[in-house]
């Protein structure tokens, strides 16, 4: 660990705790729009471990997990460095969205350019101005579109360092997950930075038990790195699963699902119903595949082929 980083021209010594300001652009008012960062430095060399929160706008659970981190004071290392970020998506969280004004989703708009969209323009300083000062990373997100994901930990199961990092994290469930082209992750990792993503909960909404995972899950991680001695609740027994299947509308209307998040389920097995608004109808939704239900919709209209239940499976 070097004696200071330099983030934004600006240098933070070892022991220091710094709040700076990224300058992203500006709102049509003329109003700045800035990223605030926080930058925790320990006196002893160590690992340099970003937490980030709300890429996307309207997911509220990851900014709440930094937020409390943050607040109570867990997130100081004894050694290295924390850079945490709440809020990445100022824009979106104005306007509760999921992207930015100009509609684009900024974890599809890595790594940016500087003359870019605004996606682009605020992919490409995360990029430029965080990337390169981190060792690892915890993308804090959550379901969206009325979706509600179970407390999990997103990685490639085929890199090591993915496994031992989502290990040590110790969520409730592990599912191997493909780096997107255009994501922050992927993007991190040909910079062979090593990000993982935690997903809980809906977007929109607190919910306090995914919440609390993330945070413990946070110390056990800082606590493997070697960053913190800090107490926290049990270890969980991770259930591993090395791909997922969306359970899609076959039918449009009304669907009432049988089965809730977490529940274990059999191929055949009775889903919901989906029924017409005028009391006529009603078909069947069964299971194709065994395994557990991590996602959920909870919005009932659904249209033919949308998305109502996310599986996880064990090839």
């Amino acid at each position: 660990m070097h004696d200071y980083i330099t983030i934004n021209g600006q240098k933070i010594g070892r022991g220091e705790d710094k709040k700076l300001f990224l300058r992203i652009a500006r709102l049509p008012t003329h109003t700045n729009i800035d990223l605030p960062v926080r930058v925790l430095r320990a006196e002893e060399p160590g690992p340099v471990l970003l937490l980030s929160g709300g890429l996307h706008g309207d997911e509220l659970n990851g900014i709440e997990i930094v937020r409390r981190l943050l607040h109570s004071g867990q997130a100081v290392p004894k050694i290295g460095t924390v850079i945490a970020i709440p809020l990445m998506n100022v824009y979106g969280f104005i306007q509760s969205v999921r992207g930015v004004p100009d509609g684009k989703d900024i974890n599809r708009s890595f790594p940016g350019s500087k003359t870019g969209s605004l996606a682009k323009l605020v992919a490409y300083t995360l990029m430029n101005e965080i990337i390169p000062k981190i060792d690892y990373g915890i993308d804090f997100h959550t379901g969206g579109a009325n979706r509600s994901n179970i407390s999990q930990i997103r990685c490639v199961f085929d890199n090591q360092k993915n496994m031992e990092l989502a290990r040590a994290f110790s969520p409730p469930v592990i599912l191997h997950s493909g780096l997107i082209e255009g994501s922050f992750r992927k993007a991190a990792f040909k910079k062979k930075k090593h990000i993982l993503v935690f997903e809980s909960g809906e977007s929109l909404r607190y919910d306090e038990p995914g919440i609390q995972e993330g945070i413990d899950g946070t110390i056990r991680l800082m606590n493997y790195l070697g960053m913190t001695e800090l107490k926290t609740s049990n270890r969980n027994f991770p259930e591993e699963y090395n791909h997922s299947v969306w359970h899609r509308a076959p039918y449009a209307g009304l669907f009432k699902s049988k089965v809730m998040l977490g529940d274990y389920i059999k191929q055949r097995e009775l889903l919901g119903y989906i029924t017409d608004p005028f009391g006529l109808e009603m078909q069947k939704v069964k299971s194709r595949s065994e395994g557990r239900v991590i996602g959920i919709n909870y919005c009932p209209v659904v249209h033919k082929g949308d998305a109502i239940l996310h599986i996880a499976v064990n090839k």
